[in-house]
C-alpha cells in the first residue's frame, strides 16, 4: 500500500522525501526515490545543484539525512509560503508496507534554498598549466580539451565562497561511454581522508577519550608499536602522527583488487600477509622532523578503533560525516553494494579501467574515504567555521587553529598549510590508483574549491583547474604559472639529456619523440613533452624544471629536478643507461 501524507520539509530543500516503512530495504528505497527526481528532472522542476533531502521515521527516533544535499533535522522548516507539488510512487515488487511523500517546490523565496548554484560559469575555459612559455600567446585551455589530454573521463568539482558551496557540477563521463557524472558522484578521495581523519581525532580528544600529546603506546590495546631507541628521547604521539613527524615509514598504499583476501589492520602494521606493504616501524626519531607517512595514519586508525571499541567507518560517520553533513561520504571499505552505482570508475594513465573498477583501501584512515567535492567543500566550511567560533562549530577554536596552523613545515594537524594574510591556505591531494583529487580553502576571506577525477592523469589536470577557478573568483591565491624562456631543441641537447636516470627508487627517461622534442616518462606509465630552455629542459604540464649537475658535459652525468609549485627541494638523478 502507497499513501500520500502531507509533511512539513525541512529548510533549504529543493526536494522533500519522506518515508514509512516495514522491513526497510534501502536499494529498493533508493530506487523509488530516483524515479521520482528522474521525473522533475526530465520536466524541468529539478535543475543541476538543486537540494535533495531524505528523510524518515523509524522504531528508534526522528532523524534526519541527506540525500545529496544538506543538512537536514526536524527542527529545520522550509520557508513561509512555499508553493509544492506532490508524487507518489510504489514498486509491485514491494513485499511490505510502505508510504513515500515527495513534495517538490515550483517557487522557493529563501536565500538558503541551496547551497549549489552556478553563479560565475566560465572557469572551464580558463585552465593554465603550471609553466608558460616567456612571450607567447596566452596558455588557456578548455576543460573538454585537457581532459581528453590527460585521458580522464571525468571529473567533478565544487567551489566555495563567502563560506558556501556556490558551485557544484560535474564534467565528462563516470566511465568511457557511461553516464554523465554528476554532483553526487563518489569518487575516491586518496589522501584528503587523513585531514578528515584527524578532525575526527581532535573531536575525540575534545570528549577526553584521546590525548594529543600521550604516548600512542599507552591507548593501543589490539597492537603494539615495537619498541626503538629512536624513541628514548620522544614518544610516538597523535600531535606527531597527524603531523607527519612521527618518523614512521610507508608514504602511501597501493590498495588491493575488488575481491581479494583483504588484511586486517594489525596484518598491515606488521606487513604480515596478505597485506602488500612493508611493515610501519619508526625510522628517525618522532619530531626531529616533517616527514610524510600514510603508515602513521593506520596507527591512528587502530588508536581511534581501540579507544572507541567501534568499526572506524562507523567513528567517521558519528563524529565527521554526519555532524558536517557529508552525505554522500563514506568509509566503507569495500564500497558497499548499494553505492557503487553511484561510484565513479577509475582509469589508469593509459586511460584504460582499473580492473575491477577501482581497488579496495583498508588503510581507511590514510586513504578509504570515498566523497565528493562539495562534501568536502563542506568539510572545508566547518574547519573554518571553527575556526571563527561559529556558535555551532563542529570542534573548538583553538582545536581548529591547530588545523589551520603548522606544527611543523608546512604540515599542521591533518592539512598542508601555505601563505599568509588573505592568502592562507590550507588543503591537501590525493591520488589513489585510478584516481586524483585537490581540496584547497582559504579561511580568511572564506573560499575554496574541490576537484576530484578518476583517472590517474587527472592529478596534474586537477591544479590546472584551480588556477582556472582561481581566476575566475580573484583568490587573493593568484596561482601564477611560472614562465620559462623556450628555444629549440638541438641534437646536442638531445645527446646531453637523453637516457635513462634513478631518482631514489624510481627509474626516469628521456627521450627524443617523433618530432624532434624530448619526453620525460616515469616508470613507463606516464609521459609528458619536455620543452627545452637555456638552463635545461622543463615540462609544462607538471611544472617540472630538468638541469644537468654538470653544466658543460656533452651528456649529462646527474640530473637536478624540481618543480615550481612547490617547496620540496631539489632532487638528482644519476644516469643508468645511456
Amino acid at each position: 500500500m502507497v499513501r500520500l501524507r502531507k509533511v512539513v520539509p525541512p529548510r533549504c530543500a529543493d526536494v522533500f522525501v519522506k518515508l514509512e516503512w516495514e522491513n526497510p530495504i534501502g536499494s529498493v528505497k533508493d530506487r523509488m526515490v530516483r524515479a521520482v527526481i528522474s521525473r522533475a528532472e526530465a520536466d524541468g522542476r529539478l535543475k543541476p545543484g538543486d537540494t535533495v533531502v531524505d528523510y524518515w521515521t523509524d522504531q528508534l527516533n526522528n532523524q534526519g539525512f541527506t540525500h545529496g544535499g544538506i543538512e537536514s533535522s526536524p527542527n529545520r522548516y522550509a520557508p513561509e509560503g512555499l508553493a509544492t507539488e506532490w508524487e507518489h510512487v510504489t514498486m509491485k515488487s514491494w513485499p511490505a508496507r510502505l508510504i513515500l511523500t515527495v513534495m517538490i517546490p515550483v517557487t522557493v523565496s529563501s536565500p538558503h534554498a541551496k547551497d549549489a548554484v552556478d553563479t560565475k560559469p566560465g572557469f572551464e575555459n580558463l585552465l593554465r598549466r603550471a609553466i608558460v612559455v616567456k612571450d607567447e600567446p596566452a596558455d588557456r585551455h578548455s576543460l573538454s580539451a585537457r581532459m581528453a589530454h590527460y585521458k580522464v573521463p571525468g571529473l567533478s568539482v565544487a567551489i566555495i565562497e563567502g563560506c558556501k558551496v556556490v558551485e557544484a557540477r560535474g564534467f565528462g563521463e563516470v566511465e568511457v561511454d557511461g553516464v554523465a557524472v554528476q554532483p553526487d558522484t563518489l569518487f575516491q578521495a586518496a589522501s584528503i581522508s587523513k585531514p578528515v581523519t584527524a578532525l575526527a581525532v581532535l573531536r575525540l580528544v575534545e570528549q577526553d577519550k584521546l590525548s594529543l600529546d600521550a604516548d600512542v603506546r599507552t591507548g593501543l590495546k589490539t597492537w603494539m608499536l615495537p619498541d626503538s631507541p629512536l624513541l628514548k628521547e620522544h614518544p610516538v604521539t597523535l600531535r606527531t602522527l597527524l603531523s607527519h613527524s612521527a618518523g614512521l615509514n610507508v608514504h602511501g598504499f597501493g590498495g588491493y583488487p575488488v575481491g581479494a583476501a583483504l588484511p586486517t589492520t594489525s596484518q598491515i602494521l606488521d606487513g604480515f600477509s596478505p597485506a602488500n606493504s612493508e611493515p610501519i616501524r619508526v625510522q628517525s626519531p618522532p619530531g626531529s622532523r616533517s616527514s610524510y607517512s600514510g603508515g602513521g595514519y593506520v596507527v591512528t586508525q587502530l588508536l581511534m578503533t581501540d579507544s572507541t571499541a567501534k568499526p572506524f567507518p562507523e567513528v567517521m560517520r558519528n563524529l565527521v560525516l554526519a555532524p558536517v553533513g557529508m552525505a554522500d561520504s563514506t568509509f566503507e571499505q569495500p564500497l558497499p553494494v548499494r553505492l557503487t552505482a553511484s561510484a565513479a570508475t577509475g582509469h589508469l594513465f593509459s586511460g584504460k579501467p582499473v580492473p575491477g573498477k577501482w581497488h579496495v583501501y583498508p588503510e581507511m584512515a590514510a586513504a578509504g574515504l570515498w566523497t565528493t567535492p562539495r562534501d568536502l567543500a563542506r568539510l572545508a566550511i566547518a574547519v573554518m567555521r571553527a575556526s571563527q567560533a561559529a556558535p555551532d562549530a563542529i570542534v573548538s577554536k583553538s582545536a581548529a587553529a591547530s588545523m589551520l596552523n603548522a606544527q611543523i613545515a608546512d604540515r599542521s594537524l591533518g592539512w598542508e598549510v601555505d601563505g599568509e594574510g588573505k592568502a592562507r591556505s590550507f588543503g591537501h591531494g590525493g591520488a589513489n590508483e585510478g584516481y586524483g583529487a585537490v581540496m584547497i580553502a582559504y579561511p580568511e576571506t572564506c573560499q575554496g574549491a574541490a576537484v576530484m577525477t578518476n583517472a590517474d592523469g587527472g592529478r596534474l589536470l586537477v591544479n590546472e583547474v584551480l588556477r582556472a577557478i582561481a581566476d575566475t573568483y580573484h583568490w587573493a591565491d593568484a596561482m601564477p604559472s611560472a614562465e620559462q624562456e623556450r628555444i629549440g631543441v638541438t641534437p646536442a641537447i638531445i645527446t646531453r639529456f637523453a637516457g635513462a636516470y634513478r631518482l631514489k627508487d624510481v627509474t626516469l627517461e628521456i627521450a627524443a619523440d617523433k618530432v624532434g622534442g624530448l619526453t620525460l616518462s616515469w616508470e613507463g606509465l606516464t609521459s609528458e613533452p619536455l620543452l627545452a630552455s637555456p638552463n635545461g629542459l622543463f615540462a609544462p604540464d607538471s611544472g617540472l624544471v630538468v638541469e644537468t649537475k654538470e653544466a658543460a658535459a656533452a651528456s649529462a652525468q646527474t640530473l637536478t629536478l624540481y618543480y615550481v609549485e612547490t617547496n620540496t627541494g631539489k632532487y638528482e638523478a644519476a644516469r643508468i643507461a645511456p
